[in-house]
């Protein structure tokens, strides 16, 4: 659409302008994105970090808890 044909549909902008605010604010997007994926990583990283405890549980009602076990976690 040529600027003169964007004016008389009503558009107070030239379409190379929309073009380039459209572009702007994918840019933008796409900048606020890859700062979630890179807080995401890292606490990704921060998780991979601690051990992994296993959770003792009790099968029978006569079970006790491991020794060292301090019940509620």
């Amino acid at each position: 659409m040529h600027d003169n044909e964007a004016k008389s549909a009503g558009r107070s902008e030239p379409a190379s302008d929309l073009s380039a605010t459209a572009e702007g604010c994918a840019a933008s997007n796409l900048l606020d994105f890859a700062a979630q994926l890179a807080d995401l990583a890292e606490d990704l990283k921060a998780l991979a970090a601690r051990p992994i405890e296993p959770v003792p549980t009790l099968c029978e009602p006569n079970d006790q808890p491991e020794e060292g076990f301090p019940g509620i976690i």
